[in-house]
């Protein structure tokens, strides 16, 4: 059988390895998936999992649960070496090894594209995974908490200022789900104001959305205004040092959170250690048939899809020609790749990749949203409803679109659950705050140490004879005058004998 490796697990890696278990017959190859995480997240979930309307659990899907028929690693591919098809496979625990494959699926997604902005790396936080969303809310829920015991002061307003930075369309939701969480926090904790929240929204463009109309941008622009979030257009952040915010207008003000947003880039850990061809921004050079290589020349056992792979638009659209990074080419390519897959298999030709953008739809918090398609656009609450309603049927799996929109009818009747866990990321602290432990040992007593040598002692000069008393003179007189007495006695006793 050959082998089929797919590197990474996201949309287009786990679409492919679930449809190749529907479409391979039995023995016709076997599948393997390597990716470090056990589960796949739906991206556009994690806006709302952040503003604690989804559950963080049912943002994601199970590989194991899911994928009965692929053999699931959890571990890095750090090295594809497609000339001698072998790749470098990196687990948590363990030394590398060498995977043999006959047909490689890069899939490897991509990661947050920051600046070296000063103070970035140290204090913002991105919105790729279920983590950092999960990180996002807890943060604003702990702020919260600590806020409420503060009187007014700069400490305070730190904690209540929340930045995001890009004007996307992952910055607007996440920007307008965490505006709308804010003010729902707001019954919760009198001793806070609506007015002492202070939500900022920085982009280097001229315009937010560019997937929507300009009018449409607009409108969301007054919208965030009216709920008291600032839009700053034309602005550049500078530097972050320690939460100070210092932008290209000369504003700055403090915050305890920044949401990096802006912009994309394919995963490094591949595309720089790979034979395979890469194009000039980085990405995985793929055809429109999902093979990599070009028009002229085709790399042989080797595909490509989802945001690590530059893949040509042939509806006309995309930027450069190429299809942008989002879920929805992420997850159609998975499913044409693995047919691909199987009609090269069975000696059939393969299909080009060929989508439409049909419209873009976003949720701008509880009850609010925007959709456009062509020249219709559709805001507020309608479209908030299309919002929930494509994404909660675009969710894999009926165990998945179930667990996501019974959370969401739960939240109608028991409104949001605002507990945070930032304890997670010590959960040993309060354990080692009262553990016993064991008496540290006595000290060992000190060796007694040698006595040192007496040196000789000098001679004493002779003492002087002392002068007698009187009491002392009559004595020995007295002894003188007895003691000869003494000796005719005892003689004479003896005589007697």
């Amino acid at each position: 059988m050959p082998k089929i490796l797919i590197v990474g697990g996201g949309y287009a890696g786990f679409y492919t390895a679930w449809k190749l278990e529907k479409w391979l017959r039995s023995g016709e190859a076997e599948v393997t998936m390597v990716d470090p995480l056990p589960y796949m997240t739906y991206q556009p979930f994690l806006p709302e999992v952040a503003a604690g309307s989804i559950e963080p659990r049912h943002a994601v899907v199970s590989h194991r649960r899911h994928l009965k028929k692929t053999n699931v690693i959890s571990a890095k591919v750090t090295h594809v070496n497609h000339a001698e098809k072998t790749a470098t496979i990196t687990p948590p625990t363990g030394e590398p090894y060498e995977f043999k494959y006959d047909i490689i699926v890069v899939t490897a997604g991509a990661v947050s594209r920051t600046f070296p902005i000063p103070g970035v790396a140290d204090q913002a936080i991105g919105l790729k995974t279920i983590e950092e969303a999960v990180a996002i809310r807890d943060r604003v829920l702990t702020n919260f908490d600590k806020a409420a015991a503060l009187p007014a002061g700069p400490e305070r307003e730190r904690l209540l200022t929340f930045v995001v930075v890009g004007g996307g369309f992952a910055g607007i939701e996440v920007f307008a789900e965490l505006r709308s969480f804010a003010t729902s926090l707001l019954t919760l904790y009198p001793e806070i104001s609506f007015e002492d929240t202070n939500f900022h929204l920085i982009e280097a463009m001229g315009r937010i959305m560019p997937e929507v109309s300009l009018k449409t941008s607009l409108w969301v622009i007054d919208n965030l205004a009216g709920r008291g979030a600032q839009i700053h257009l034309d602005t550049q952040l500078t530097s972050a040092v320690d939460g100070k915010i210092e932008l290209s207008t000369g504003e700055t003000f403090e915050t305890d959170l920044i949401v990096w947003t802006a912009g994309v880039m394919a995963n490094p850990t591949i595309v720089r250690h790979t034979d395979l061809p890469i194009e000039e921004r980085g990405r995985l050079q793929v055809r429109a048939d999902l093979r990599v290589g070009t028009e002229d020349d085709i790399i042989a056992d080797a595909w490509g899809a989802g945001d690590v792979s530059c893949v040509p638009d042939l509806s006309g659209g995309g930027v450069g020609g190429n299809c942008v990074p989002n879920a929805q080419h992420a997850v159609r390519q998975g499913k044409l790749l693995a047919k691909n897959i199987v009609a090269v298999l069975r000696d059939e030709a393969p299909v080009q990749y060929f989508h439409k953008n049909m419209g873009a739809v976003a949720g701008l918090g509880v009850g609010v949203g925007v959709f456009q398609s062509g020249n219709l656009a559709i805001t507020g609450m309608p479209a908030w409803f299309a919002h929930r309603g494509y994404h909660g049927l675009a969710m894999p799996s009926w165990e998945r679109k179930l667990r996501v929109v019974w959370g969401w009818v739960n939240n109608v009747f028991l409104g949001r659950d605002v507990v945070s866990l930032s304890a997670t990321e010590n959960p040993r602290a309060v354990f080692e705050e009262f553990v016993s432990r064991p008496k540290p040992p006595a000290p060992a007593a000190a060796p007694a140490a040698a006595p040192a040598a007496k040196a000789p002692a000098a001679p004493r000069a002779p003492r002087a004879p002392r002068k007698p008393t009187v009491k002392a003179a009559a004595a020995e007189a007295a002894s003188a005058t007895t003691a000869p007495a003494a000796q005719k006695a005892a003689a004479e006793a003896s005589a007697s004998k």
